[in-house]
């Protein structure tokens, strides 16, 4: 087993020295972010504030109709002051059902029809919300700040092409845990979000749930090599290796192969 050691405090201050020279070097002064009311975001909102002011951070909602937690999303803002506006994409997410019509006998003759899919339907949410907060960034001259932790990207607990884009991920670096130790060293922070339950926000599971696996076991799998159970590592590994297109930049196929190129 791996020896782990994590200084809260330094990473804090480490993230926020990053943020301040990605600014300088790229040249811009302003990020939004999408505010769930989670862990993840709510410690991104206040590492950006720190390091940018938080006249410069521009926090999200985005409620897919009803959201019975959003009181959370505007507590972080008010608790940080930073600039804030509520998007629900709610009538978006129902015009994209409807234009594309899983019923059968509507399809025109010879076109396919689409199934219904639960798990396609729930990673609706997080594209839509990533198509709103890109058209803010380009409008405000912006950067978009990810907010994923590595403890999902491992595991794949992520949606391509909603949650994982980004221009910088700020919490990449660190696991589930890890980020609840990084928030509990801002008392601007409410405590209660920092350590608040994970949920996607949409199935109606906690994080935990859905994945059928603990954060905890996740981040020893990590910085120690193991949970300490070879059957929860198993797991752990499968998904991180089954979940790994979802890491890289799309791969760019060879028309010549290996062996002609040799």
């Amino acid at each position: 087993m791996k020896q782990y050691s994590f200084d809260a405090e330094k990473a804090r201050d480490g993230l926020v020295a990053a943020i301040r020279a990605l600014a300088a070097e790229q040249h811009f002064t302003r990020v939004v972010l999408g505010i769930s009311g989670g862990k993840d975001s709510t410690v991104c909102a206040a590492l950006c504030a720190r390091a940018l002011g938080p006249e410069n951070v521009y926090g999200v909602m985005l409620p897919d109709g009803e959201q019975k937690d959003i009181s959370d999303s505007r507590r972080v803002c008010e608790a940080l002051g930073i600039q804030r506006r509520t998007i629900n994409i709610g009538a978006m997410h129902q015009a994209l059902k409807a234009v594309t019509d899983q019923v059968e006998t509507t399809a025109a003759e010879g076109e396919f029809a689409i199934p219904y899919s639960r798990e396609s339907d729930i990673n609706v949410g997080p594209r839509l919300r990533m198509t709103t907060l890109r058209y803010i960034v380009q409008a405000l001259g912006a950067r978009l700040v990810g907010t994923g932790n590595l403890s999902e990207a491992t595991v794949g607990y992520c949606t391509k092409d909603g949650d994982t884009s980004c221009d910088f991920s700020l919490l990449g670096a660190l696991t589930s845990v890890e980020v609840v130790q990084v928030g509990l060293t801002m008392p601007e922070l409410p405590r209660d979000l920092v350590e608040k339950t994970p949920t996607d926000g949409l199935s109606g599971k906690s994080d935990e749930e859905k994945l059928g696996l603990r954060y905890a076991d996740i981040h020893a799998y990590i910085r120690m090599g193991t949970c300490g159970n070879a059957e929860i590592d198993g797991k752990i590994r499968a998904r991180e290796r089954g979940n790994m297109f979802k890491r890289r930049m799309p791969r760019i196929l060879d028309p010549f192969g290996a062996e002609e190129q040799r």
